[in-house]
């Protein structure tokens, strides 16, 4: 009998943890920044679809940002300062993403392969700046709640992610709607919300 030992795998998301090179005050793993990462990108394609008259498929950019890292089940979650150390490296490393993410699709059966294949695949077509958004804020978030609770690690990494959004933004109006009028909330406390 086949094996198909994809979601089994999947599921393991739980075990890697983020922000390995940071003291958090909050641990995270992937599969919680996977969901948060989907989350933010249903938000911000629904804002594009509603407020700017884009014609995004939702469905497709949630499913893409909920696996968009699933190729750290295999590589761990590589520190933002490696992996964009330099142009070598970074290229290096996404050569061992695709890589991962081939193999993870070698573990479906084969009627199933064409569709995760697409599931997978974030890095192509108008979608990838939705999830990429989503994915920055997601790092944003994590750094402005664990500011907020005294942990000065982030501080540095506060200021980066708050520019690389800003920047991101720039190209983003979704991006730009959210920040202007949706994140301030997350500094709020919960009695406030």
């Amino acid at each position: 009998m086949e094996r198909y030992t994809f979601f089994p795998l999947a599921f393991r998301m739980k075990y890697i943890n983020r922000w390995g090179l940071m003291r958090n005050s909050v641990p995270e793993n992937l599969l919680e920044h996977s969901a948060e990462c989907a989350m933010l990108a249903h938000a911000l394609a629904t804002i594009a679809n509603e407020k700017f008259g884009k014609n995004y498929d939702v469905g497709s950019i949630v499913t893409k940002a909920l696996y968009h890292d699933i190729s750290e089940i295999y590589t761990g979650d590589l520190p933002t300062p490696v992996k964009y150390h330099d142009a070598h490296i970074s290229a290096s490393y996404k050569e061992i993403e695709n890589s991962a993410r081939e193999s993870l699709l070698e573990k479906l059966p084969q009627d199933l392969k064409g569709a995760y294949s697409l599931a997978l695949d974030h890095e192509s077509g108008d979608e990838k700046i939705i999830i990429k958004a989503a994915d920055k804020l997601c790092a944003l978030i994590k750094c402005i709640q664990e500011q907020k609770i005294g942990n000065g690690e982030f501080s540095k990494a506060l200021e980066a992610n708050r520019a690389a959004v800003e920047k991101l933004a720039e190209s983003c109006e979704a991006l730009r709607y959210f920040i202007d009028n949706l994140l301030c909330e997350f500094e709020r406390p919960i009695d406030e919300l």
